[in-house]
């Protein structure tokens, strides 16, 4: 597993594939400084009879970075802030959170 973690780690410090962000547990101060992946996937979503289309954010974050994210946190990239809604998931390996995020 730690040539895997090795992996990602340089995957996450890769200008090319992740950003640089402030995470704020709470929405408070103080912020972490922290590397994310973001992901902008359309979604397709059933409603009754009806198909509704929606853009989505979702930001992939090391686990070793953010041991327990939870909705209500707050990240802030660049000069736009996000909040995380609903539970963040883990992956397989149990080493990335997967997060919702909606603008504020």
């Amino acid at each position: 597993m730690l040539a895997f973690e090795t992996a990602l780690a340089r995957v996450f410090a890769d200008p090319n594939m992740a950003v640089d962000a402030q995470w704020l547990a709470g929405g408070v101060e103080p912020a972490l400084p922290i590397r994310l992946i973001r992901k902008a996937p359309d979604e397709v979503t059933g409603f009754g009879g009806t198909r509704v289309w929606s853009e989505t954010l979702r930001a992939d974050v090391m686990i070793a970075q953010v041991p327990e994210p939870g909705p209500g946190d707050r990240v802030t990239i660049n000069d736009e802030t996000f909040e995380v809604q609903g539970e963040p998931l883990r992956d397989r390996e149990r080493l990335i959170w997967t997060l919702d995020l909606r603008p504020l």
